[in-house]
């Protein structure tokens, strides 16, 4: 089981089943929202509690059909939702570690900041834009 919270700790959660490994985006919105790049994990609904007692979990509709949930007392990025999916992705530095957890591919390296790193040497897979969904699949068991 993986368990998480935000920074001050009024939002908590723990994920009962499989998850997607970390996947890195660049793209503006992640960067601007985070003021770095996003590392995020995917897991299915029915297999994520959150805990909110003092309300402080916030969404916010980032675009037509995607939420972002933060905590509203310490600002700390926890969630991004999309309409209708059976799935929430988490991000991973809101986890406790240890996690066991990998980088599985880069996303929207076109949109890069020119300061990051240059990943070009690495064996991560590495994607102009968004690839296809398939590859975001939480595994089964």
């Amino acid at each position: 089981m993986l368990t998480g919270k935000c920074h001050c700790g009024q939002v908590w959660y723990e994920i009962a089943g499989p998850v997607r490994q970390v996947v890195e985006c660049h793209c503006e919105s992640c960067r601007r929202l985070t003021g770095s790049v996003w590392h995020a994990i995917g897991a299915r609904l029915v297999d994520a509690t959150i805990t909110d007692d003092k309300k402080a979990l916030t969404w916010y509709r980032s675009s037509e059909k995607v939420e972002r949930g933060f905590c509203g007392y310490c600002g700390s990025t926890m969630f991004f939702r999309r309409d209708g999916a059976d799935s929430i992705t988490i991000t991973a530095g809101s986890l406790d570690q240890p996690t066991g957890l990998h980088l599985m591919m880069r996303i929207f390296t076109e949109e890069a900041a020119d300061y990051a790193a240059d990943s070009s040497g690495d064996s991560v897979p590495g994607y102009k834009g968004y690839p296809d969904m398939r590859m975001f699949a939480i595994p089964e068991e």
